[in-house]
């Protein structure tokens, strides 16, 4: 099935996608610091420049978009019909990415939390997800 917009079209509608300072990472940040967290913001010392940085529990969380980091089983994550191939490496080449940012922290001596887009974006789900992130940060704190 061909895209339904121009090839230039599509091409200035994912440049405008942004990497940092997403709704779902701003919203994160905003119930850590609500809850008496402080924080760093996309290290560049640390591999895969984690999106928060809790230096004090020695912890470093990534708020992954669904449909980019491709979460089993959510609805957001589809894949679009048009230059399959070419997605299919996109994604592949964006969890090994993950994956390898993980290893590399885990390694370093830090705790890795993944927070996905979905459960940030669900008014319901919020109060369990930072629940369950204060519960692993208090547990991780460092003497």
């Amino acid at each position: 099935m061909p895209d339904r917009i121009s090839k230039q079209r599509r091409s200035w509608n994912m440049s405008r996608i942004r990497g940092g300072d997403t709704r779902p990472e701003r919203i994160v940040r905003s119930m850590l610091h609500r809850a008496g967290f402080r924080f760093r913001l996309h290290s560049k010392r640390l591999p895969g420049r984690p999106d928060i940085v809790l230096p004090k529990y020695r912890t470093v969380i990534f708020v992954h978009g669904c449909f980019w980091h491709r979460h089993k089983g959510c609805r957001l994550t589809y894949t679009p019909k048009s230059n399959r191939s070419f997605w299919q490496r996109k994604f592949r080449t964006n969890i090994a990415r993950d994956r390898k940012s993980s290893a590399a922290l885990k390694k370093l001596g830090w705790h890795v939390l993944v927070v996905w887009q979905c459960d940030v974006e669900n008014p319901g789900t919020r109060s369990r997800l930072l629940s369950s992130m204060t519960g692993i940060l208090r547990r991780t704190q460092t003497p």
